[in-house]
């Protein structure tokens, strides 16, 4: 009797321990293999649109933990929406896309409220010029990079948190 339990301990625990392998694409270039930390293997590239993107960089600084809420823009699919967070206010409007590569937002409204720190209001002034003066994006895996008029250096860097 102990046998067949022990058979049955054993083939439970080895198909349990089984993982799929990673989905990979083979990297054409530089920047696509140092995401993955090796050739040949790459993350996809996110969607532009309904797709969280998440404020990582600002000028080429870095985004200082959110002591209100985490800033991030998210382009809606079947609409010319946009909407998001600049840290302390919610903001809406609307953009387009005539062509890959390129991005401009129209008016972004915002609500009004008081940022519970500097950081904050830095953040959210920062991030919201950075949106007006989008021209065009790049996408590199799960990384988006917003540039104004004619610039080499992204005016933002934002991360992709995918929705559903």
């Amino acid at each position: 009797m102990r046998t067949p339990l022990v058979l049955i301990a054993t083939v439970l625990l080895a198909t349990g321990c089984q993982t799929a392998a990673p989905v990979t694409t083979n990297a054409p270039d530089a920047e696509a293999t140092s995401q993955a930390g090796q050739t040949g293997a790459r993350t996809p590239d996110a969607a532009l649109r309904n797709t969280r993107w998440v404020l990582r960089q600002l000028n080429s600084q870095p985004v200082p933990p959110p002591t209100n809420a985490e800033p991030y823009v998210v382009l809606r699919q079947d609409e010319s929406n946009a909407e998001g967070n600049g840290s302390c206010n919610r903001f809406r409007g609307t953009f387009e896309s005539a062509a890959a590569g390129q991005l401009r937002f129209g008016a972004l409204l915002s609500t009004r409220m008081a940022c519970a720190s500097p950081d904050g209001n830095t953040t959210e002034t920062g991030f919201m010029r950075a949106l007006e003066n989008t021209r065009t994006y790049r996408i590199s895996g799960d990384t988006l990079r917003l540039f104004a008029d004619g610039s080499a250096t992204p005016a933002a860097v934002l991360h992709a948190v995918y929705l559903r």
